[in-house]
């Protein structure tokens, strides 16, 4: 049975460990992710070109995204490196004060405008909400706060205002030049940290596409003014993929309301056919330990039964002692999940009236698929749309994207169902002829045998994005094969 929910794994020194790569790669990760936080331009390009290596001796086409960094809220140092907060205290965040001198009272901080953006009354959480502080005032620049849960407090700890509202821009000067580095590296997708608005996204995509970058753009939904419904609607759109980033997010709108947020987001991205990305601390027990909690084997699930596209791991592959044995659990709780009926039932777009002939081809071959015995759907594509609608579909039936470009195929690595095969179509021969090359590649990889039914979609001219109006029924054996 080929899982169809996307794994997506973190790189990180845990990887760069001899054969941990290829061995991650052949547990069934589907995408790489270069964090941007971390590491030098030149290891992320080593990295990359790892993975393009490793791509072509598995046969198994990886993707990879590039996670930037984006603003970083943070307080500055201590002088000992941490202090115990105490419940009911004092303590101040100060712009003015030595970034490197912190001690029980007070610490410096790296976000100037902070001061002119809270007033007393906001709660900032510190350290992914470990530690949280009330605003009294503010009194030239310094913001004296009450600390409301106590506990130790390190270097460099982010900053989070409850509700949100904090004005620091998506897109940093680091994350300007690393946009260069990655269209050197060629990356499929860039996840753009902390969207506030459309804008940002647009402003990410005009940056890559001056670099000669056409990677699809992630936005990392981390913010609470993200989640209004009108500015979430315009950042799904402005996208190509979602990613409920539960960290960030959590903190600011509250752990309570993260899991009625998540299910929202992965359905409304979906509708809005667009890629949804599940993460943060999805197997964060097996950082240090080689089996999952049972707490996260549902999380894991849960998310499968919510429709996400990918499910991703960070620190449990960049740095954990188990970076495989996590693959391989997320893995086997994925196709357990998949067998579930309601994870292959769907109403997706069944009232709407489609504009384009490709998606309503699309909608068609799925319809068809799930109400006869179809083995599988192909479909030849230029762009990855054609397969893009299919996967909206929920469905048990694999949908194998055949495309000689590269862009695609690294696009398709991240849609829910879709497995990317690299396929040259020959323009000068006719549907028969194209059938029949369909039928040896499938049974290269051993993907059909004689006697299964095959749905292929595609296009009168090759060449064309958009040109998908064809989908013929083949029966593997029957006058296709020489």
């Amino acid at each position: 049975m080929l899982r169809r929910t996307k794994i997506l794994a973190t790189l990180g020194p845990a990887t760069d460990k001899p054969g941990v790569l290829e061995e991650l790669i052949r547990a069934g990760v589907d995408v790489v992710r270069m964090n941007f936080s971390h590491g030098s331009a030149q290891d992320h390009i080593n990295r990359a070109q790892m993975v393009r290596d490793l791509s072509q001796k598995t046969g198994r086409r990886v993707g990879i995204l590039a996670d930037l960094q984006g603003p970083k809220i943070r307080i500055a140092r201590f002088k000992d490196t941490k202090v115990n907060l105490v419940e009911g205290q004092d303590f101040a965040l100060d712009i003015n004060f030595d970034p490197l001198a912190g001690d029980n009272t007070q610490v410096g901080i790296t976000y100037e405008p902070l001061a002119l953006e809270v007033v007393p009354g906001s709660r900032l959480l510190l350290d992914d909400g470990r530690i949280v502080l009330d605003v009294v005032n503010v009194v030239n620049m310094r913001v004296n706060c009450t600390v409301v849960v106590a506990g130790d407090l390190s270097n460099n700890k982010g900053i989070n205002l409850m509700g949100g509202g904090l004005s620091a821009a998506a897109l940093t000067d680091k994350d300007k030049e690393d946009i260069k580095t990655i269209a050197v590296m060629k990356c499929d997708y860039v996840a753009v940290s902390f969207p506030r608005c459309a804008e940002d996204l647009n402003e990410a995509r005009r940056l890559l596409v001056a670099e000669g970058c056409y990677a699809g753009i992630v936005s990392k939904v981390e913010r609470a003014e993200a989640i209004v419904p009108d500015v979430m609607d315009e950042i799904i759109l402005a996208s190509d993929a979602v990613m409920v980033a539960r960290g960030d997010l959590g903190v600011e709108i509250g752990d309570a309301n993260l899991p009625a947020v998540q299910k929202m987001l992965i359905k409304r991205t979906r509708e809005l056919n667009r890629v949804a990305i599940t993460a943060t601390q999805m197997m964060e027990s097996m950082i240090e330990n080689p089996i999952p909690t049972r707490a996260e084997v549902f999380d894991v699930a849960n998310a499968v039964y919510d429709g996400t596209d990918a499910i991703m791991l960070s620190a449990e592959t960049a740095s954990g002692k188990y970076p495989v044995k996590a693959v391989e659990a997320m893995h086997r709780i994925c196709i357990e999940a998949e067998k579930q009926r309601s994870v292959r039932e769907s109403d997706h777009r069944i009232n709407i009236q489609f504009d384009r002939d490709d998606e309503a081809i699309a909608m068609s071959a799925m319809y068809m698929a799930n109400h006869s015995k179809i083995k599988g759907i192909v479909a030849l594509t230029e762009s990855g749309s054609t397969p893009l609608w299919m996967s909206r579909i929920s469905s048990g039936i694999p949908i194998f994207a055949m495309s000689d470009r590269e862009k695609t195929l690294g696009k398709v690595t991240l849609f829910r169902g879709v497995f990317p095969i690299h396929f040259t179509l020959n323009e000068h021969h006719d549907h028969a002829e194209v059938n029949r090359d369909v039928v040896k590649e499938l049974r290269k990889w051993n993907l059909a045998k004689d006697g299964d039914k095959f749905i292929i979609t595609k296009g009168d001219l090759t060449g064309v994005e958009g040109g998908t109006n064809a989908l013929k029924v083949i029966v593997v054996g029957q006058g296709l094969t020489p």
